[in-house]
């Protein structure tokens, strides 16, 4: 038996809430109700301990302004969390005014990343309003990465953004939601590989679980969708991530970490290390 320990892994997208601090209204539905509780660092802690996670990089949730110094707080105060992906109004004229102000706040140097729920906005076309292409050119002037949490129709968009703004790391959450339950590839696939096909782009190898059947998956309905994004982006270009706590929806944190492992096992060490640890560090600037 093969009993070489695998290397420290950094899980580069979690979530945290406590209800009576901030509502997360998106919890909405039978489906959901599993998720309508408090999830702190208490509760993934010993989870993150057992699957040789040394670092993480949580990620906002809602679009409140208040969350972000909260997210903040909680990494300052836990060696964890080595990063902390919010929010800000990209449309408002004062963006880089309130990034700024987000560096000052107890946390701020763990800020990392800025995201936007743009897959809630209605126009397909929301990411090239000129006033939001402005927001993003102020988190590209501060150094800061950005989050993309889209479907697929909104894919086109999203490589429009990262061609007009080559200065900013675009970060596609979740592969861009393939629809992995409906066993569909295209559009999807063609989608990803255009946008994968821009140098200031990279992917979360995240968020398939909830994407499968959430009772019935397994590693192989997941496969076609990681190997066509290993094969746009390289390992070089992929960053592991749980997707704690929604993941929980469909497997505990150690069985999403184990998928991706089975998904990715036949990397060299060296590229396993990238997805795992390694092109999070580089894109988020972990320490």
């Amino acid at each position: 038996m093969d009993v070489t320990p695998q290397p420290p892994v950094v899980d580069a997208h979690h979530h945290l809430w406590q209800l009576a601090v901030r509502d997360q209204e998106w919890i909405t539905g039978p489906e959901l109700r599993p998720l309508r509780r408090d999830f702190t660092l208490a509760d993934l802690r010993p989870a993150a301990r057992a699957a040789g996670v040394v670092a993480t990089v949580v990620v906002q949730t809602v679009t409140v302004a208040a969350e972000t110094p909260e997210l903040l707080a909680a990494a300052d105060g836990d060696p964890l969390v080595a990063g902390v992906v919010g929010w800000t109004d990209l449309t408002a004229p004062g963006v880089a005014d309130a990034l700024a102000a987000l560096r000052e706040l107890p946390g701020g140097r763990r800020l990392v990343g800025i995201r936007h729920q743009v897959q809630s906005e209605p126009d397909p076309e929301w990411l090239l309003r000129p006033d939001v292409l402005r927001g993003l050119a102020a988190v590209a002037a501060a150094g800061l990465a950005h989050d993309l949490v889209v479907r697929p129709h909104q894919l086109p968009a999203a490589t429009a953004a990262a061609a007009r703004l080559p200065g900013l790391t675009f970060v596609l959450d979740h592969l861009g939601k393939p629809p992995v339950a409906a066993g569909a590839f295209e559009p999807w696939a063609g989608r990803l590989r255009a946008f994968a096909a821009l140098p200031n782009t990279v992917a979360k190898l995240s968020g398939l679980v909830t994407e499968a059947d959430l009772r019935h998956w397994t590693v192989a309905d997941l496969r076609p969708y990681a190997d066509a994004a290993l094969d746009a982006f390289g390992p070089g270009r992929l960053l592991y991530g749980s997707d704690w706590p929604v993941c929980t929806l469909a497997a505990a944190y150690g069985e999403v970490l184990a998928a991706a492992r089975a998904l990715t096992a036949e990397l060299s060490p060296a590229e396993q290390q990238s997805v795992f640890a390694g092109t999070a560090r580089r894109v988020y600037g972990l320490a």
